[in-house]
């Protein structure tokens, strides 16, 4: 499945939003600086979907703040 993502870093506390059923907005403590904020929104997304970091991916968005996320379960 493919998401649509609003990254938020340096936020306060790490969390996911989900928005409607493909749009979520998810905030991280980390900058975005040599992709850490990119890998902590995957680690999160992971999370919260409760599959392994490795099924995460990004598609698009790797230096924007909209970002496309795909999910295989």
């Amino acid at each position: 499945m493919k998401i649509k993502v609003l990254a938020k870093p340096n936020s306060n506390k790490a969390e996911v939003k989900k928005i409607d059923s493909e749009h979520y907005m998810v905030s991280v403590k980390e900058p975005p600086v040599k992709g850490e904020a990119n890998r902590a929104i995957l680690k999160l997304l992971s999370q919260y979907f409760e599959v392994s970091l490795s099924k995460v991916r990004m598609v698009h968005g790797h230096t924007t703040k909209n970002k496309t996320i795909e999910i295989v379960k």
